[in-house]
This record gives structure tokens, C-alpha cells and sequence, in this order.
């Protein structure tokens, strides 16, 4: 239990949470709103789950809200060009794991820093959209939406591929040996180097995973509109951070996990309807999202300087 207190810790204030609306919002567990905001969650946790293998691994992604954005922009004008879904589904993540492997072949290969790299292809994939799309949307095909199911299937769908994609990722994360070099390489990637594990390969790898991933996520988000904006994905890495953050991935790399990082978006996710149905007003929903990270970084930063005297005793 206490090498997993900080995700308890984040479950048991969601699960608070939800029993305070249950007693004075109650309003807020209708099915078809519900549904709604979990369809809307489900391409955020997508790029949360890509974030926090980023994280783990001690690098970081910024570019990841501009990689969302030309990624719906290309599933969208394949669409509109009536190219049939098994072509748009892989070659949307086939253009998320190119631009990922860009940002891979600049840090793992070349010994960037990370944030200096991901914030210059942030802005390099934002002003390249705007430029080509002059902000113009994109028009989608009917059928296209919710990939031609009814709108209640095609939302339950998509949140059954998130929940799917999660369980898989967080299952080979833990027990397989790649996620095992992740885990090494976040926590001392010297260590691990010298036992074997190339942490260059692995932080490429990771990038080329992220891109992939949030290709994925921008398709389940272009689905879901007529039309898409090319602006779509702007602050959608901070959403993922804070998410992962939150949810007990460490900014310093080497631990974290997935279901944490999925208690963290829930939390967070859940804090604009909660406002809504609470009939606050809604410039509380930033200032209360801010006031929960906040905690989660001060709880993060006691629990290791507890760990430090800890071990200083020892």
C-alpha cells in the first residue's frame, strides 16, 4: 500500500469528490452527461498515458498539443477526401510516430534538452498549421463520425479503446522487461546504462510512442465533431502534465504510474461539471485545478524530502 499512497491518496479525494456531489449535486451523475464528458476525456487520457511513459523515462513533450492538432487535421482532410477508415487509422499514427521520432532523433540521438527541443517542434507544428490552414476548419463526412455507429455506441466505444489501450500499456509497463528499462533509465540512466539497458534507444523509442499515441488520441477526438479545428489540441500537453503529476508521476522520472496518472485526469476532469452542477462560477474551475496541482506538487516535494531524512538516519 505505501509504494502506492500517492495514487490512494488521489483515488480517495475522487472518491470524496464524488460522494460530496452524490449529497449536494446529485444532478451530476445523469448517464447521457456522463457519457458525454467520459467520450471527451477518453483522447485527454490517451495523451496523458503517452506523457506519463515520457515522464517515467525522464524526458518531457511539449509539442504534443501541436502534434494533436496536425494529426486531426490529417485524419480530417483524409476523411474529407472519402479515403476509407483502415487507411485513416494507421496513417494518422503512422504521421504522429514520424513527427514523435523527430523529436526522439534530436534529444536520444543528438543530447538535446528535451524541453528545448519539444517546445521548438511546438511551435514549429502550430505556425506551419496555421500558415497551411490560415484557420480555415476542416469539413467531415457524416459518416465519419463516431466511425459510422450511433452517437451512445460510437461514445462507448471510444472510452472502451482508451480504458483498453490504458490496461495494456499500464500492464507491460510493469511487468514486462521494456517497461522495467523505462523505470531504469527515468531513475539513473548511468545505472542503467552500465547494466545494459541503452538509454538513447529507449528515450528515442518512447518519443515514437508518445507521437503514436497522440495520433491515436486525435483521431478519437476528430471523430467526434463535424468539423475539425485546427487549433484543437492547444494546452493539451498541460492538461496531460498536470494530469500525471497529479496522479503521482514524478517530473524527475523513474516513478509514476498509469492508473495513477488516470485518478489524476479524472480528479481534474471532473472539477469544471462538479462547478457547473455546484452552480459556481466558472472562472473557479482554472483557480481550482491550479489550488489541486499545487497540493500534489507540495505532497510530492514533502514526500521526498522525507524520504532524504529517512534515509540520512538510516
Amino acid at each position: 500500500m505505501s509504494r502506492y499512497a500517492r495514487e490512494w491518496s488521489v483515488a480517495g479525494a475522487l472518491a470524496a469528490g464524488l460522494v460530496f456531489l452524490a449529497l449536494f449535486a446529485p444532478s451530476f451523475f445523469q448517464p447521457q452527461p456522463l457519457l458525454s464528458l467520459a467520450a471527451r476525456t477518453a483522447p485527454v487520457l490517451v495523451v496523458t498515458c503517452a506523457m506519463s511513459l515520457v515522464l517515467i523515462g525522464r524526458q518531457i513533450d511539449i509539442s504534443a498539443g501541436s502534434l494533436f492538432s496536425v494529426c486531426s487535421v490529417v485524419a480530417g482532410l483524409l476523411a474529407a477526401r472519402h479515403c476509407p477508415v483502415v487507411v485513416i487509422v494507421p496513417a494518422t499514427l503512422l504521421v504522429g510516430a514520424v513527427m514523435g521520432a523527430l523529436n526522439g532523433v534530436l534529444v536520444a540521438g543528438l543530447g538535446l534538452p528535451a524541453i528545448v527541443v519539444t517546445l521548438a517542434t511546438m511551435v514549429t507544428w502550430r505556425e506551419g498549421l496555421r500558415w497551411e490552414r490560415e484557420g480555415l476548419w476542416v469539413d467531415l463526412p457524416e459518416r465519419f463520425q463516431w466511425f459510422g455507429l450511433p452517437q451512445a455506441a460510437g461514445q462507448g466505444g471510444l472510452i472502451l479503446v482508451a480504458l483498453g489501450l490504458l490496461f495494456l500499456l499500464a500492464m507491460g509497463l510493469r511487468h514486462s522487461a521494456g517497461g522495467r528499462f523505462v523505470y531504469a533509465v527515468g531513475s539513473d540512466a548511468e545505472a542503467a546504462r552500465l547494466a545494459g539497458i541503452p538509454p538513447r534507444r529507449v528515450g528515442f523509442l518512447l518519443f515514437v510512442m508518445a507521437g503514436a499515441l497522440t495520433g491515436l488520441a486525435a483521431l478519437l477526438n476528430t471523430v467526434q465533431s463535424p468539423q475539425v479545428d485546427p487549433n484543437c489540441g492547444n494546452g493539451l500537453e498541460m492538461k496531460a502534465i498536470a494530469a500525471a503529476v497529479v496522479g503521482g508521476v514524478a517530473i524527475s522520472g523513474g516513478r509514476g504510474s498509469l492508473w495513477g496518472a488516470l485518478a489524476g485526469l479524472l480528479l481534474l476532469a471532473c472539477v469544471g461539471p462538479a462547478l457547473t452542477h455546484l452552480h459556481a462560477q466558472p472562472y473557479w474551475e482554472k483557480a481550482t485545478q491550479g489550488a489541486v496541482i499545487l497540493m500534489a506538487v507540495v505532497a510530492d516535494g514533502w514526500r521526498a524530502r522525507s524520504s532524504g531524512r529517512g534515509r540520512g538516519r538510516a
